[in-house]
């Protein structure tokens, strides 16, 4: 065979690859997308929802089969809490389609009009991105948050999540596509990636023509693999080296309810605290009976030789664990002599996500929420709050840490572009 005909075979095979073959259903329904009213966007995600609901025991067998597999493969407890569907947890993803459904629909919003002294009328206006491609992990919910927020902007969307959850994620896209036969929305705009090869993401991520955009939600790895060899223009939402510093003038109990709540309350995301910087006047007093609250919570305290002074139970922290995110039960605790030093801690490690202080001076916590270098800074105030729903956007579709388009949780807006309507009456350019 000559080499000109194998080129042509495997063109040719590649034109009919799973990913390929969805994301031109995906973008052949575009045009339909961009007809529908906000009325019938709303129609569709409200039976997405009930849908959800009435095939619950259903979903949750399949999800049954994900943890199953999981845990024959040695997954820790706190990834499969993340992998985990219960009732109550369908039942709040249905409610946060409903709230998608509520929300004010974006497209269409006039931004800008300018009158121009030739006579041009120019408006600015929002619109669908376009073919959005999801990267995920093994987080289920993701699937129905990204074809909520998706559908309701008139994005069709191609969602990849991991192996994971394939057999929760193949039910739920079976149950969402039937519901949306009921509806205006094409069931083609939702479309969901079942091979698991990682030779599927690199294959999205050079399908320039068929996807707009490609936004991967999960861990450092896999965001760094999207980056650094996409074609396609990603939006970069980012791991979760999250600090918590405590000042000197912290409040105890306060410094106590937000640090447990910001590592314990559910450790497996993004979100959650993974290192904690403590003050040497706030350390001496509190850190000792501080850290016995974690120890009681189940986590595992990693600590600099300050830290291990107070704590002698702490295992010795490394360089490499104030850059590591650990989505577990384990964190790590730093004592600092001054904001400075805390600062320069969170630039060095940070991600550019959530960072807090907790302080009653006002002058740190000001100068703290001016110069960390994140999406979401907080003052007395856990960083588990960085979240779509927390923030009133409904679901998210993730935590862009980039600068540019869309930073922080990513609501209904940040799915949309922009486009100029030009209206003359015979103007030409001299």
């Amino acid at each position: 065979m000559s080499k000109l005909t194998t080129n042509t075979a495997a063109t040719e095979e590649n034109q009919f690859s799973e990913v390929r073959a969805k994301a031109t259903l995906a973008k052949k329904s575009a045009g339909a997308m961009n007809r529908l009213t906000t009325a019938q966007k709303n129609k569709a995600l409200l039976a997405m929802a009930e849908a959800l609901v009435s095939h619950t025991e259903e979903l949750i067998a399949a999800n049954s089969d994900d943890l199953q597999r999981g845990r024959e493969l040695g997954t820790s407890e706190s990834l499969l809490d993340r992998l985990k569907l219960t009732e109550e947890r369908i039942g709040a993803i249905a409610e946060g389609l409903r709230q998608i459904a509520e929300l004010p629909d974006p497209v269409g919003d006039m931004l800008e009009q300018i009158e121009r002294p030739n006579g041009l009328r120019i408006e600015k206006i929002r619109v669908p991105l376009g073919v959005i491609g999801i990267i995920y992990e093994a987080r289920p919910n993701v699937t129905v948050d990204a074809a909520g927020l998706c559908l309701k902007t008139g994005n069709p969307v191609v969602l990849r999540g991991g192996s994971a959850a394939l057999a929760s994620n193949r039910k739920i896209i079976e149950v969402l596509q039937q519901a949306l036969d009921t509806t205006a929305v094409p069931r083609e705009a939702l479309q969901l990636i079942e091979d698991s090869d990682r030779a599927s993401v690199n294959e999205m991520l050079t399908l320039n023509g068929l996807l707009d955009v490609i936004i991967p939600r999960g861990g450092r790895s896999l965001i760094q693999n999207v980056v650094q060899n996409a074609t396609v223009p990603v939006i970069e939402t980012g791991a979760g080296v999250c600090h918590t510093y405590l000042d000197a003038t912290a409040d105890t109990q306060m410094a106590e309810a937000i640090t447990l709540n910001a590592k314990v309350q559910r450790p497996s995301v993004c979100n959650s605290m993974e290192t904690l910087l403590v003050h040497a006047d706030f350390a001496q007093a509190h850190l000792t009976s501080l850290a016995e609250r974690f120890r009681d919570a189940g986590v595992e305290l990693r600590g600099c030789a300050r830290t291990r002074a107070l704590v002698p139970w702490a295992v010795t922290a490394t360089e490499e664990d104030y850059g590591t995110e650990y989505n577990d039960y384990i964190m790590n605790v730093k004592v600092v002599d001054h904001l400075d030093e805390a600062l320069e801690h969170i630039a060095r490690y940070g991600t550019l996500h959530s960072e807090c202080i907790v302080t009653e001076d006002k002058a740190h916590a000001e100068r703290f929420l001016q110069e960390v270098d994140a999406a979401a800074v907080y003052h007395n105030a856990s960083t588990r709050f960085t979240d779509g729903f927390e923030f009133g956007f409904g679901a998210e579709i993730g935590i862009s840490t980039q600068k540019l388009h869309a930073r922080g949780p990513m609501g209904l807006p940040a799915l949309t572009s922009t486009k100029y309507r030009v209206y003359g009456t015979g103007q030409i350019r001299e």
